[in-house]
């Protein structure tokens, strides 16, 4: 149940984070939203004049705590250093408890349309991740970290399918060594 002492848009995009990335979006009505976040259906307008702004603002929060998550996880010292902490993230993830895939791909699969403001805020999270890794495989000494940071993206979204319908440790340990064998990093 959110915080009473949140503001009410607050309280709507933590219940939104919480229902979409668990039961899905489209099975969400704005009713639920508003019953569970506490506040009005016109508070509810106010902050988000359809669904379909507060299913982007939850992307977008999302992304920001992503970004969040990998800039502390690539400040790890050497290049080495921190690809071996991005993998270990990305493998922490997908053992987390309530762990339902990736946020991302799981709206896609609801918002097929690649103009739909949703599926730009998707577009745009995985550019970011891709030129992310790809700027880490750079640093870490790939001979061609284009080719590198493709396939780190493929990992990272292998793994956070694969989890939710695999063993998810095996599936961490996977895409740690294979991210590891991929850059050469030793141990």
């Amino acid at each position: 149940m959110p915080n009473s002492a949140q503001s009410p848009r607050d309280r709507l995009l933590e219940t939104a984070r919480k229902l979409f990335y668990t039961e899905g979006i489209h099975t969400v009505p704005v009713d639920r939203l508003v019953t569970e976040a506490n506040v009005t259906r016109a508070t509810f307008y106010r902050h988000f004049p359809a669904k379909e702004n507060l299913v982007e603002a939850y992307l977008r929060a999302t992304d920001d705590e992503l970004r969040a998550a990998v800039a502390e996880a690539l400040d790890k010292g050497t290049p080495q250093e921190s690809a071996a902490a991005l993998l270990e993230l990305i493998g922490e993830v997908t053992c987390s408890a309530g762990f339902r895939g990736c946020h991302f791909i799981n709206a896609s699969a609801e918002y097929p349309d690649p103009e739909d403001p949703i599926r730009v805020a998707v577009a745009e999270h995985r550019a970011w991740f891709q030129d992310t890794v790809t700027r880490l495989a750079e640093r870490a000494g790939h001979p061609d970290p284009e080719y590198a940071g493709r396939v780190l993206v493929l990992l990272h979204d292998g793994a956070l399918s694969a989890a939710e319908l695999d063993d998810p440790q095996q599936v961490r340990d996977t895409v740690i060594r294979a991210g590891r064998d991929l850059l050469r990093l030793d141990g």
